[in-house]
């Protein structure tokens, strides 16, 4: 199966160099793609095989996120708690560690399909999800992967482990974990936050992740919370800590959000193999600092924490207060936007080929070209513009349209899944 481009003007996704022509997709989790001189007559074709009119559009790598979390897809427009949160840790208790202890396994699926496909109509293909569901653990991490192939994202899947919900509920995340991983699933081991994972947890996390070859996926430094009770209960910083367990001599391994690291911990990271996950956007709504990646190297990738689907609005986030928090440049924002396809790639995860590609209908008022691509990036492009999406070389968007499921009948479902969360969390 090929899908055929007409007219493109392809931006390079590394270089942003721009090449008019016509493009041949492959499909497969390594397909490519070919420039190639002439569209193939319509009797020449194979019935699988597509072309697209790009004419007037441009056509590009299309888009990753580098942390999400699916199981909060049903938490948007939800009534408030009943005692509004005065911290970050009174913000976990009472909207999502309620949200998620609420989940049961139509919830976990429902969440997973409502993020897939507001993924695709952003012009995201893959995704690296964090999820959660202490009361719904068995077999959530296929039901996520599931959902996401249905609608045609590829997606790299961890369950959070946490001794927050006691000894249950942790050994049935761990045997969740491992499953997947014995089944030669791609799968990372999921932490919450040094905060409220023991010595013990931390431990098998780490055996685990050294037995199957993965690495781990953990949120670090959040907010000061984290810090301040690790070093009370361990007497060492969080990354002092992670280094200490292993869990930074993974190159699989991510670290997310990173904001209340000092000098040391920033050092540490950067000579480490380790990534981290920049979530701009979560942070602000959270009020728990802004990010910065001095001293932290170039393993910086972005992600979204589950606010929405939406990386082009997330890389103009972190451009724009990156600009005052540690003075980034549009090319080193755009680096940052692009690097988990270098961390999915180096890794050998499958799914995230150039045969992830997202259509652009942006009528620009001013000139597009190479030189002022990221102005038109930043302070132009939005995911409005997106008309069609190639996944693993295949459209599962055009015109707008979502191909693979039925858009209206997802919704349909989904909204009346939130409704039933709703009235579990009240």
């Amino acid at each position: 199966m090929s899908i055929y481009l007409r007219n493109a003007v392809h931006v390079d996704w590394r270089t942003l160099k721009f090449r008019r022509g016509h493009i041949r997709v492959e499909s497969g989790d390594h397909g490519g793609l070919h420039f190639i001189d002439d569209i193939p007559l319509v009797k020449d074709l194979k019935d699988e095989d597509r072309i697209l009119d790009c004419r007037g559009k441009l056509v590009t790598r299309a888009f990753a996120c580098g942390h999400h979390h699916a199981y909060s897809a049903l938490a948007r427009g939800m009534p408030p708690p009943e005692r509004p949160p005065e911290d970050f840790q009174q913000k976990l208790q009472y909207v999502w560690w309620k949200l998620d202890r609420a989940l049961d396994p139509e919830l976990v699926l429902m969440s997973a399909l409502a993020t897939a496909l507001e993924c695709a109509r952003n012009g995201v293909t893959f995704v690296i999800d964090h999820h959660s569901s202490p009361n719904a653990v068995e077999g959530s991490l296929d039901t996520i992967a599931g959902a996401f192939a249905e609608v045609g994202i590829g997606v790299l899947p961890c369950l959070e482990l946490s001794d927050r919900d006691g000894d249950p509920v942790r050994e049935k995340g761990l045997a969740e974990t491992g499953n997947r991983l014995a089944a030669g699933k791609p799968c990372l081991v999921g932490l919450h936050a040094s905060f409220t994972v023991g010595d013990g947890l931390l431990r098998q996390a780490v055996q685990l992740a050294s037995k199957y070859l993965s690495g781990l996926h953990v949120h670090a430094a959040e907010d000061r919370i984290d810090q301040e009770t690790t070093f009370a209960r361990y007497g060492c910083r969080v990354v002092e800590r992670l280094q200490e367990a292993g869990v930074l001599e993974f190159s699989r391994t991510i670290l997310v959000h990173g904001l209340h690291l000092d000098k040391g911990e920033r050092a540490i990271l950067k000579d480490s193999p380790a990534w981290l996950a920049e979530n701009m956007e979560s942070n602000l709504n959270n009020r728990v600092g802004v990010f910065s990646g001095e001293g932290l190297g170039d393993r910086v990738m972005l992600g979204t924490d589950g606010m929405h689907g939406d990386m082009l609005q997330s890389a103009r986030a972190a451009y724009l207060n990156g600009i005052g928090s540690e003075k980034i440049g549009p090319a080193a924002a755009y680096h940052r936007l692009r690097r988990v396809h270098d961390y999915l790639q180096e890794n050998g995860f499958a799914g995230d080929d150039e045969n992830n590609l997202v259509v652009l209908d942006y009528p620009s008022p001013t000139p597009v070209d190479k030189e002022n691509f990221l102005g038109h990036f930043f302070y132009g492009l939005g995911s409005r513009h997106v008309d069609s999406v190639i996944a693993r070389g295949k459209l599962i968007v055009e015109n707008k349209k979502v191909l693979t499921v039925n858009e209206e009948e997802v919704l349909a479902l989904t909204r009346a899944a939130a409704a039933r969360l709703w009235l579990k969390m009240a």
